[in-house]
């Protein structure tokens, strides 16, 4: 991957680091602990480019024991990419980036289901899939309500009785394909989901 903020956001390790530090902030030995198969120096290194990359940002800092300790956050929105970045993104590079970003996802909802107490039910734990028959307006339409939706449940600051909850999208659309016509056929399973 070219060296562009594709390539600092899309790399595996720097990319769990953000997911892990989504949402809230936490030191760099907060980290260790969460990403804890990854080795020390390697995680400090990938920390580092990504406070250079303007990705990760210094929140607060604190002396401790004669160094100084940082707090980080994920700097929002230089963590996403744009769409004009997502352009210029060979396929390889869109196949490696969608690898690193669900090989992440799956190790957090490993992590999730092997802590103690895990409770999926009572958790809201959950994957679901739902297919959708939308023009590119009403596509545009759909996905503003679900930015306006986001954005108002992430702007909630952490409280009692709150927990850290990651919802993760990816959208893929069809592939076009001549033999399937652009006409649906009624179905009476639109989504499919997991149990809850």
């Amino acid at each position: 991957m070219s060296d562009t903020r594709a390539s600092l956001v899309l790399h595996p390790v720097r990319l769990r680091i953000l997911q892990a530090a989504l949402g809230r902030e936490v030191t760099t030995a907060q980290l260790a602990a969460v990403l804890a198969d990854v080795p020390t120096a390697t995680l400090y290194r990938h920390v580092a480019a990504l406070v250079d990359g303007g990705v990760l940002e210094v929140a607060s800092e604190r002396a401790v024991r004669g160094a100084k300790e940082r707090t980080l956050r994920v700097a929002l929105p230089a963590a996403h990419l744009g769409a004009e970045e997502a352009a210029e993104l060979s396929t390889i590079e869109h196949l490696d980036g969608v690898t690193a970003f669900l090989g992440g996802i799956l190790q957090s909802a490993t992590d999730y289901l092997t802590s103690p107490g895990a409770a999926p039910a009572r958790d809201g734990f959950g994957y679901r899939q739902a297919a959708l028959w939308a023009d590119e307006s009403e596509l545009e339409a759909f996905l503003s309500q679900l930015r306006e939706l986001l954005s108002q449940a992430a702007a909630q600051q952490p409280g009692p009785g709150r927990r850290r909850r990651v919802l993760t999208t990816v959208l893929v659309p069809d592939p076009p394909t001549p033999d399937v016509g652009d006409e649906p056929q009624p179905s009476s399973n639109a989504a499919s989901q997991s149990p809850q």
